[in-house]
């Protein structure tokens, strides 16, 4: 195969008649977009941890944390209550869960 060069391109907009399908794929949003959202919806300011948190115990896929503790028994502070249900928000808004 090989690449070829193209003079013109052609935009199609496609609004199929039964959206519901689009509803049954996942959707993805960054930690800053949900920190973002989460601020700007309920004033809340949450932090990378606390999103982690909740994807974690929601089954979502959680990067590797390079931010490790110096001490093996460090304390790590739990979200809160309010705090986990916004989040959930945020990820029902940008259909993750």
């Amino acid at each position: 195969m090989y690449h070829q060069e193209v003079d013109n391109y052609i935009h199609v907009d496609f609004e199929p008649e039964n959206a519901d399908y689009l509803k049954c794929f996942k959707g993805s949003a960054t930690y800053a977009e949900i920190k973002a959202w989460v601020l700007q919806h309920y004033g809340f300011k949450v932090s990378s941890l606390y999103v982690a948190q909740i994807k974690r115990k929601c089954g979502l896929e959680v990067g590797e944390n390079y931010n490790k503790p110096k001490i093996e028994d460090g304390k790590v502070p739990i979200c809160p209550k309010e705090k986990e249900d916004a989040i959930m928000e945020a990820f029902r808004y940008f259909r993750m869960v």
